[in-house]
């Protein structure tokens, strides 16, 4: 997220958000090869994926505060490409950051927008998880 944030900012390069990250104190405790990973490949898809999320918006993405928007493309990219997630983890992390990170109720607007991709992005998976509590 702090990535997404900062290249949103400074359209740095992936390289040199990375370069900068890693060195930080913090950075240590990170799952630093999914890091290397994520952050470019969302870097490259994220016109992508403001399109996969634009319809569950109340507003342009690019007007969305650059926290939120980090962390929708974040939790938008596993939801189209890492199957092995479930979706309710990909959710929950997103929603916890927002509540952490992100504005004043930004934790319900991020779960609003991404309930309703999570239903178009992996309807079985709903499906499945809806018919097992029956």
């Amino acid at each position: 997220m702090q990535g997404l944030y900062q290249w949103q900012l400074t359209g740095h390069e992936a390289s040199a958000i990375l370069g900068h990250i890693v060195s930080q104190e913090h950075f240590s405790r990170a799952d630093q090869t999914y890091f290397a990973e994520l952050l470019p490949a969302v870097m490259t898809e994220s016109a992508a994926l403001d399109d996969a999320l634009r319809p569950f918006l109340d507003r342009e993405p690019a007007a969305v505060s650059p926290i939120e928007r980090a962390i929708l493309w974040i939790a938008a990219f596993e939801l189209r490409h890492r199957s092995e997630m479930p979706f309710r983890v990909i959710l929950n992390e997103a929603v916890e950051l927002a509540k952490v990170f992100g504005g004043t109720d930004g934790h319900k607007y991020v779960n609003g927008v991404l309930d309703r991709l999570a239903a178009q992005e992996r309807p079985e998976e709903i499906n499945t998880r809806t018919r097992g509590r029956g």
